[in-house]
């Protein structure tokens, strides 16, 4: 099974937070892992936040970005491709989405993701409805 998951998902595989432990079996059962390439920088924002909010360390810091980078090895990272943004494009005109939440519905497209991974209400709610197989950690 080829997995997609976007930031507010990948999040829960490294910062322990409700729906941690239903990420940790999805990406056991992955066949293939997908990200947008997007995800990176804004991963990385979410542990510097952690970090200067004092809720973890610097040494934690810097152990979650070289756990997030050794995992990434193994994973498909989708570019920002012209056919991502036009996925996008058509999305925000259709769908009450943020830019980068379209880029990574975009890239799961282009990435032929069998199912997308989030908890973002809007984001499975856009991906319902082009006929996505989606997780919601919000609900689960």
């Amino acid at each position: 099974m080829r997995v997609f998951l976007d930031t507010s998902a990948l999040a829960k595989r490294y910062v322990a937070e409700p729906g941690t432990e239903a990420v940790l079996q999805i990406c056991a059962r992955a066949q293939v892992l997908i990200i947008a390439v997007v995800a990176a920088p804004e991963l990385i924002s979410a542990f510097c936040r952690l970090r200067r909010e004092g809720r973890i360390t610097a040494s934690r810091y810097a152990a979650l970005k070289k756990d997030f980078f050794t995992d990434i090895a193994d994973a498909v990272v989708c570019d920002t491709t012209p056919e991502v943004l036009r996925q996008a494009i058509d999305l925000l005109e259709r769908h009450p989405l943020r830019g980068m939440d379209a880029i990574h519905i975009g890239a799961a497209q282009v990435c032929e993701a069998d199912v997308f991974v989030s908890a973002d209400a809007r984001q499975c709610a856009a991906c319902k409805g082009l006929g996505m197989k989606i997780i919601n950690l919000a609900v689960s």
